[in-house]
């Protein structure tokens, strides 16, 4: 294609002329009024990092699967707003999982589209008709992939598709909107399509990246979350300490694609299927599932706490595990968990230590709801009944638990784990929460002979 940009795109390359760019723009930046420098703040030409401007070349499909604050937002929308001052004609389809994280978002969020045009200068939106109108003519209509039908009819030249790694999985709900996004890609001579999102394993992602691979008109553009220097140290900071030490911190700060290990009980899929967030329904118990190291200098403590709701879906509510602490140490954790949740029961596994755990959790609160439960089985085998759950939509993560993900695909079947770490403390906690939760045997009425 050749837009309005690509001239600008192959000076940048060029460090030479980049050089007498970076010359002309000081002296013309010395030359303006306050209006005209106000004004110099909007291009975004000049202020984009090269990852975030449109690639050069033929291409259908271009992907930014970046890191989280890499800036995709703003390049989306900094992409739209080229596409609708250089074509009145341009007909624009505005993707998000909902129509309200489209409006919040795409249109009025901080990056969104009235926020980067300068004033006296910003499209009109009209919320009732969930469209943004330009003044030169050029049209965008927010849609919902939840809705996927909706894409049926209506046609598009250009579209921005953001995060489409959360669009809805239930009914390929994703996919199906994303095929009736192309289908109606018909208007203009050259239809085109921007995708922003954070890279997840789902099949829409996975779909475009093996597009890429083969050459298929999808261009993709990696960033980081380091790419962006503008980010205040505090979010920084935030991140590394939420995702530091895990896989998950490739995905989520290093926009990387998580592969799944090959005969794993999880996958990144699954998990990102089983992902939940918002209000969650009333929970009917609580419980917080303990699995303690096998000595005070073991790997971890793995705590979990999940709930089963009154509509019948057990969820893993929070992670709480705990490494290199004493006895001591790991039971007041347990007890502090259990109040904080309100927790019905506190299931610990009794195969290392045996009494000793019990008297290690009443010692830290005498009325700590404690069940004991002993493995007869190994990890991997007890887990395979609760992955069975996962697939079969029982079980939803209210959140996202990087290292007991981790963990959850490290195990393998036949009994081989292979993830972080030499125990997956967090995984074997979660297992017995869910087997209480949902696994646990119970009496049923029966007739007998006298």
């Amino acid at each position: 294609m050749s837009g309005p940009y690509d001239e600008m795109i192959d000076q940048m390359a060029d460090p030479e002329e980049a050089k007498d760019g970076e010359r002309v723009c000081r002296a013309l930046t010395a030359a303006m009024d306050q209006e005209q420098r106000n004004d110099f703040d909007f291009l975004w030409e000049y202020s984009a990092r090269e990852n975030q401007l449109p690639p050069p070349g033929d291409w259908r499909v271009w992907m930014i699967m970046a890191g989280r604050g890499f800036g995709k937002t703003r390049a989306g929308a900094e992409w739209v707003r080229m596409i609708a001052d250089a074509y009145p004609e341009a007909r624009i389809a505005l993707v998000s999982s909902s129509l309200a994280e489209a409006r919040a978002v795409m249109v009025e969020g901080d990056s969104g589209l009235l926020a980067i045009c300068r004033p006296g200068h910003k499209p009109h939106f009209e919320p009732s008709l969930h469209r943004v109108r330009f003044a030169n003519g050029a049209q965008a209509q927010l849609f919902s992939s939840a809705e996927p039908e909706a894409r049926r009819g209506p046609q598009h030249s250009h579209a921005w598709c953001d995060e489409i790694g959360k669009w809805p999985l239930a009914g390929e709900r994703a996919t199906r909107c994303w095929d009736n996004l192309m289908l109606g890609m018909r208007l203009g001579e050259d239809p085109r399509v921007a995708v922003t999102t954070t890279p997840r394993a789902v099949p829409l992602v996975q779909r475009l990246v093996a597009q890429a691979a083969k050459g298929d008109d999808v261009v993709i553009t990696h960033g980081k979350t380091g790419d962006n220097s503008r980010l205040p140290d505090r979010f920084h900071d935030a991140i590394r300490n939420e995702y530091a030490g895990t896989l998950l911190a490739r995905q989520e700060m290093d926009g990387e694609l998580l592969e799944d290990i090959e005969g794993a009980l999880w996958t990144r899929s699954l998990l990102e299927q089983s992902r939940e967030a918002g209000a969650v329904p009333e929970a009917a118990r609580t419980v917080v599932a303990v699995d303690p190291p096998a000595s005070a200098n073991g790997d971890e403590c793995g705590i979990i706490v999940a709930a089963l709701g009154v509509d019948g879906i057990a969820r893993v509510m929070a992670d709480r595990s705990l490494g290199g602490a004493a006895p001591a140490e790991w039971a007041r954790r347990v007890a502090e968990t259990a109040q904080e949740w309100s927790a019905d029961r506190v299931v610990a596994e009794a195969n290392q230590g045996g009494a000793m755990v019990e008297s290690v959790l009443r010692a830290a609160d005498q009325a700590l709801p404690v069940k004991l439960v002993h493995a007869s089985r190994g990890k991997v085998a007890r887990a395979e009944p609760v992955a069975a759950l996962y697939a079969a939509g029982r079980v939803r993560h209210v959140g996202v638990f990087a290292r007991l993900e981790d963990q959850l695909c490290g195990l393998l079947v036949g009994g081989t784990y292979a993830g972080p770490g030499s125990s997956p403390d967090r995984a074997d906690a979660l297992v017995w929460a869910m087997s209480e939760l949902l696994l646990r045997k119970t009496l049923r009425p029966s007739v007998t002979a006298l």
